[in-house]
């Protein structure tokens, strides 16, 4: 079972293109002033099977792949390496994110990650850092966080064809709901709205 903190089967912000995006739940690297504290508790989200996630990525229609965040995907390599198999098999590509460098995954020597990596194709590493806030590229917040293309789906080219978005929602229960990436504390301050909990990123 993936044990997840939210989906969005249609997203234009975290990634190349639309995205059908899972933000897994429960997160061990807790990187400090992190937007998605919420992802990091275990044992609270909501489980799907592999087999669920696929059938609702399979029914999402004119979506060019799945983004994987948190949360820490990679605590739930397994589940997800099995996930993304399904996903590159429809043609669709696979973005994940992570708080680890790669260099810190390929170290584990995990059977798992591996697999997970393997069915990757862009990698973005590395845990936010407010000391190197930086909104000038894609789907990071801080110059540390890296792009690595990982099969020969996606070029560097990719990153001059994007700038950073957000994405706002109003939930059912009436919550602003906020994602992609920007300067939160801004955002804040001109909505002149607590939103704490309802920031996903």
């Amino acid at each position: 079972m993936i044990e997840v903190f939210k989906i969005l089967k249609n997203t234009q912000v975290e990634g190349p293109g639309n995205r059908f995006c899972i933000w897994v739940q429960g997160c061990k690297k807790h990187c400090p002033d992190c937007w998605a504290k919420d992802t990091w508790e275990f044992g609270v989200g909501t489980k799907y099977s592999v087999e669920e996630l696929f059938l609702q990525i399979k029914e999402t229609q004119n979506i060019e792949g799945v983004t994987f965040l948190g949360g820490e995907p990679f605590e739930q390599a397994q589940e997800l390496s099995l996930l993304a198999a399904k996903v590159k098999s429809l043609g669709l590509s696979v973005l994940c994110f992570t708080g680890y460098t790669l260099e810190e995954l390929k170290a584990k020597n995990d059977q798992w990650v591996n697999e997970l990596l393997a069915q990757i194709d862009l990698l973005i590493d590395g845990g936010f850092e407010k000391e190197n806030f930086d909104l000038s590229r894609p789907w990071v917040g801080s110059s540390n966080q890296c792009y690595h293309f990982l099969t020969d789906v996606y070029s560097p080219e990719v990153i001059s064809q994007y700038k950073n978005k957000i994405e706002a929602r109003i939930s059912e229960d009436g919550k602003l709901e906020i994602n992609g990436m920007g300067d939160f504390n801004q955002i804040k301050k001109n909505l002149c709205l607590q939103l704490g909990k309802n920031i996903v990123k």
